[in-house]
């Protein structure tokens, strides 16, 4: 039996992070591959079946998008032209160049990591199997990350749905799409099609889609989704699926009014399940929610005495950023005296809708159940002169902070570049900066980052009369 001083079980991004820090302090490593998930292959989810390729695809179709609806009076375009599968081969392209250069090129390089390509799964406590071989482990990470959540829904078991895998994978452009879910996912995934000219339809079970965030950012960019038009139904129980023919049928209520949809592609947004099923996880007497999804503490560990889990298989925040943290903090903490904590309000996440939309921190109401009283800034981007400058206008920054003491602890932002904007957001929430701390901070004029500023300075007058120039 080879032994390990610490045996991976997965290869997406809490896995590589993982396995890059234990190679660092010189632990002998095992990285154990494959898992459930049909497109996930050496590195994961990320590069695979998510952020990479779908960040591409919405790239192209915000380029084709706005190349046919000019945002500047003297601009005229024609009708562009779309080589949806040509798109595709592109994006293909895209991916495996990710893969080999920033996976398994890399692991090829971790000269104490030895990757085994097969399923792993817990013999016991300190032996994993790694397809017919059994490997032994002083110390365990699990990270086999998660995937689409099929809904129990009437019918659906008969009907060709699309998770994010298959939306990915398409080599005709379909007429119609209808996206079940109005979280990140499934707006992202809506928007790329009607973008390339899909009729998209979003049905969102709660009142609102991107129901977790503040209500002016889900009712901006409400209004720019309408606005390109998607249909939106919110307050929705889909009742039944049907398929006939080629297109395929959903009946659904929505704010107590009975409705059909019919479309070509039914596209599940409907949340994540985690890769445990065959892992063994009760042979290591590793404790898992309802959900299914690895209970860890604060450091990552499990509730078996040698083992950790990092990632997607954990539950939320699903992020790529987050993962490849807990992955690393999970060696750290399995490897040192010295233990490290995650503080997950100091993590920044995205929506990459377009505009896009970026958040870090608390919300209003969440700081106002800590206890914590808060003043709000509310700041439009028609007040922004770049948003001008640019021909978008389209967007609010959110600032909330501690009324008495103007810390500032959350940053809400729905524009163009939101995702590159909210760092400033990170770094005053991270360092605990104050409203004034940012309005004494210069920034270059004209810029979308400087939105941070105007908002602070909101809270003391009313920037929409205000000089550009005024500190």
């Amino acid at each position: 039996m080879e032994k390990y001083e610490l045996v991976i079980i997965g290869q997406g991004s809490a896995a590589f992070a993982a396995a890059i820090k234990a190679d660092s302090l010189g632990v002998k490593t095992a990285l154990i591959g494959e898992n459930v998930t049909q497109g996930t292959v050496i590195g994961g989810t990320c590069v695979n079946v998510g952020c990479i390729p779908s960040k591409r695809l919405i790239t192209v179709g915000t380029a084709f998008h706005n190349g046919t609806n000019s945002h500047f009076e003297g601009v005229e375009y024609g009708k562009g032209r779309l080589n949806f599968r040509r798109v595709m081969r592109e994006k293909d392209r895209i991916v495996r160049k990710f893969r080999s250069e920033r996976y398994s090129n890399v692991l090829r390089n971790l000269k104490n990591v030895t990757y085994y390509r097969a399923r792993g799964s817990f013999v016991s406590e300190r032996e994993v199997k790694a397809g017919g071989i059994v490997l032994g482990a002083e110390k365990v990470l699990v990270a086999t990350g998660a995937r689409a959540k099929v809904p129990a829904v009437d019918g659906i078991e008969d009907v060709d749905c699309l998770t994010n895998e298959e939306a990915l994978s398409l080599r005709e452009l379909p007429k119609s799409m209808c996206v079940i879910g109005g979280r990140a996912l499934g707006l992202e995934f809506a928007q790329m099609y009607a973008q390339f000219g899909t009729n998209v339809t979003i049905l969102q079970r709660s009142d609102r889609i991107l129901p977790e965030h503040e209500p002016e950012i889900s009712a901006e960019l409400t209004k720019s989704l309408v606005g390109m038009g998607i249909r939106i139904y919110t307050n929705v129980t889909v009742n039944r699926i049907s398929k006939k023919g080629g297109t395929k049928s959903i009946s659904f209520t929505a704010d107590g009014v009975r409705r059909r949809v019919v479309c070509e592609e039914v596209l599940l947004a409907t949340g994540r399940k985690p890769n445990t099923e065959n892992l063994g996880l009760d042979r290591a007497g590793i404790k898992t929610d309802e959900q299914g999804f690895i209970v860890v503490d604060d450091g990552m560990k499990t509730s078996a005495p040698n083992i950790w889990a990092a990632g997607d298989v954990i539950g939320e925040p699903m992020l790529e950023t987050v993962a490849a943290k807990e992955g690393a903090t999970a060696v750290h903490n399995a490897f040192s005296p010295e233990k490290k904590r995650i503080n997950f309000d100091e993590v920044p996440s995205a929506v990459f809708t377009y505009p896009e939309v970026a958040s870090v921190g608390m919300t209003d109401a969440r700081a106002n159940g800590k206890g914590i009283r808060c003043a709000c800034g509310v700041l439009p981007f028609e007040l922004v002169p770049k948003a001008s400058v640019i021909g978008d206008t389209r967007g609010v920054l959110k600032l909330v902070a501690n009324r008495e003491t103007k810390q500032i602890v959350g940053v809400h932002i729905v524009a163009p570049h939101a995702a590159d904007l909210i760092h400033e957001g990170l770094l005053a929430v991270k360092y605990k900066l104050t409203i004034d701390d940012i309005i004494d901070t210069v920034h270059v004029f004209p810029t979308l980052s400087e939105s941070i500023k105007l908002a602070a300075q909101s809270f003391y007058m009313d920037v929409g009369k205000m000089s550009c120039c005024v500190e």
